[in-house]
């Protein structure tokens, strides 16, 4: 069964921080290819930033940096940015879901079941936000897929996938990689690596470098897109991993460390509620306090007075060697998102 909604004209764009922002070539259809979570987030970051330019007090949004300070500039703006969406799903609960989560854009968006490669022949970039198993399974070889790719700007979100993987399920195996894919026709992938609070537009994105390097406008494009849904950093395809541990693994590790917080201070009689809030609330105003240039171990001594209670838990948390705990449970899920990525099963069995 195929369904989409009625598509219109996509938001008008005319000024950007001052900048007029004009397209020669027509409005820009970002297709989002698997339209789950994250792409959803995705998108609402993107239109509710649009809604804000267009308006005659825009607010600022989240961007990105790769130095903590602030307030955090705006990435450099793209000569064009998408103005058109289009969301391809597979089952009728997907379309439903995004059509009520983006309720106030529907508007500009057409709403794909079953219909890829329809929504890749229509976009001018696309983002990959399937599940991993997808990409086995053949969603990027379906018939004409490999033309409809041609030339365009494909960012992925797939997790533990890396550019090596994305070609080979296009252009199969074996073939060599060129200088310039797109002056072979092909299509240029570029990694990126979101986590869980893109939903509310704080995430922490990592931007793999590609090579050769991508164009300035196509990396503003990129940048752009991505920052709003949070902040973006650059780092090379290496350093993936390891950023997957830290940002992707991260929200699950801090969140065990403030259910920890909230249950010590249950024991000595908070209110559960009260407690949780109190711990989020005091975990959130550190980090912003970090981003905003205040070094972790400054600001742990600025807290810590000589013979107070502050020193005395932060003994207890070093001789049961959190600190080493919380390195070291970084490097694993670094390692396993590694193994993960060379397809290999069971990578969390006993050490």
């Amino acid at each position: 069964m195929s369904t989409s909604e009625t598509q219109t004209d996509g938001l008008n764009v005319p000024h950007v921080n001052g900048h007029t922002c004009t397209s020669t070539n027509g409005e820009m259809t970002l297709t989002v290819l698997g339209c789950g979570t994250l792409g959803i987030a995705i998108l609402s970051g993107i239109l509710t930033s649009l809604s804000s330019l267009n308006s005659s007090d825009p607010s600022p949004s989240p961007s990105g940096t790769t130095t903590p300070a602030a307030p955090q500039p705006e990435p450099h703006l793209p000569p064009r940015v998408p103005s058109r969406f289009i969301a391809c799903v597979t089952r009728d609960a997907s379309a439903k879901r995004v059509k009520t989560t983006l309720s106030s854009h529907t508007s500009s968006i057409t709403i794909l079941q079953n219909e890829n490669l329809k929504g890749v022949q229509q976009a001018d970039v696309v983002l990959l936000g399937c599940k991993p198993k997808n990409l086995k399974d053949g969603i990027l070889r379906e018939p004409g897929m490999r033309e409809a790719l041609r030339g365009k700007l494909v960012i992925s979100i797939l997790a533990g996938t890396p550019i090596e993987s994305l070609e080979e399920s296009v252009y199969g195996s074996g073939v060599p990689a060129e200088k310039d894919p797109l002056a072979e026709g092909k299509c240029r992938f570029v990694r990126v690596m979101p986590n869980t609070a893109s939903l509310i537009r704080s995430s922490m994105t990592v931007i793999a470098d590609s090579a050769p390097p991508l164009s300035s406008s196509q990396t503003a494009l990129v940048s752009w897109i991505l920052s709003r849904i949070g902040r973006v950093v650059h780092l090379p395809p290496y350093m993936m991993d390891a950023a997957t541990a830290l940002c992707g693994s991260g929200p699950a590790f801090f969140a065990l460390m403030l259910e920890a917080m909230a249950d010590g201070a249950v024991a000595m009689g908070l209110p559960r509620a009260e407690a949780q809030t109190m711990a989020a609330q005091t975990m959130k105003g550190t980090a912003e306090m970090v981003l905003n240039g205040q070094h972790p171990a400054l600001l742990r001594e600025q807290v810590c007075t000589p013979g107070g209670c502050t020193a005395g838990g932060l003994q207890v948390l070093e001789d049961g060697r959190v600190r080493a705990s919380v390195a070291t449970g970084v490097r694993t899920a670094s390692v396993a998102a590694s193994r993960l990525g060379r397809g290999e099963q069971g990578v969390n069995g006993p050490r």
